[in-house]
């Protein structure tokens, strides 16, 4: 019993640490947010559901570099 409650712990904190890496990244780097450009630029503004999707994919990045298969 005590290995199945420590595997749910270890993925639980694997889970935890790529979410606060993931976090740190976006909020110190605008990440998902888009590009604020003024004048023209070759896109508009982000929909909400790219902006999701960019959060997504960073948050997968994070977990793989915290498993360490990055």
């Amino acid at each position: 019993m005590d290995a199945t409650n420590e595997q749910r712990d270890k993925g639980r904190n694997t889970d935890e640490v790529a979410l606060e890496l993931m976090k740190f990244i976006a909020t110190s780097t605008g990440y998902g947010k888009g590009t604020q450009a003024v004048g023209f630029s070759g896109k508009g503004a982000r929909t909400p559901e790219e902006q999701a999707e960019s959060l997504l994919e960073l948050y997968r990045k994070c977990r793989g570099v915290v498993e360490g298969g990055a």
